[in-house]
């Protein structure tokens, strides 16, 4: 069921690509979907291009016939869709499970719109139960650690590297009242490169609960 949702949020968003845009592809398992039936578009007549927010998404993304280009000779995005690990109605939203959010976070950012796509687990009435995954320098691993703990954190070392070649650090909040203050402190600490809050990057999402989907915009929080 969750599956069938994931993929039903994938399949909505679609309807929002168009001939000659450059698409932004995120990462994770509710992104494959959409590279699949995207992948189906393309072979249909459907002309675009992509750029994808991690190694894994630029392979699936080629392996069903999608042009990808190299996001370092790219300034500008048409439209990216990506998923998430929560988001709330005001489009607050915590990415990184996959461990890609610094990527994504530039790719939204040279966005002109970006739509979350999810199913209905991930949507909570407040984000903050999620880990909040760091992305940090392995030079500055302890620092970042202890200013993290500082601002409240239970603080774990994800396994692995990033396909930045750098560290994540797992930081878990008992909740996270101001995410708006919360990013903010982030972003100041030295060697910390990127975090998973995105509290202005979504402008739309689609979220699949149950067979139905609903779409989320910007202009119409509450």
């Amino acid at each position: 069921m969750v599956d069938d949702d994931k993929r039903l949020a994938a399949e909505a968003a679609l309807g929002e690509v168009r001939d000659g845009m450059l698409v932004g592809l995120g990462t994770g398992s509710t992104v494959a979907f959409l590279i699949r039936a995207l992948g189906e578009r393309v072979r249909t007549g459907l002309d675009i291009e992509a750029v994808a927010t991690s190694i894994a998404s630029a392979r699936a993304a080629e392996a069903v016939g999608i042009r990808v280009r190299d996001f370092a000779e790219v300034a500008r995005v048409d439209l990216t869709i990506d998923g998430a690990d929560e988001i709330d109605a005001q489009l607050h939203a915590i990415k990184g499970a996959g461990g890609a959010m610094l990527r994504e976070k530039v790719v939204a950012a040279a966005s002109t719109r970006m739509v979350v796509i999810a199913d209905g687990s991930k949507r909570v009435a407040a984000i903050g139960a999620a880990k909040l995954p760091v992305e940090v320098l392995s030079f500055a691993r302890r620092f970042v650690t202890a200013r993290l703990e500082a601002l409240g954190a239970a603080v774990t070392v994800r396994d692995g590297v990033t396909d930045n070649g750098n560290l994540i650090l797992d930081a878990r909040f008992d909740t996270i009242a101001d995410p708006a203050a919360l990013a903010a402190e982030i972003d100041a600490v030295p060697g910390a490169l990127g975090h998973g809050l995105f509290l202005r990057e979504v402008d739309a999402a689609y979220v699949a609960d149950g067979g139905v989907v609903t779409r989320i915009e910007r202009d119409q929080r509450g």
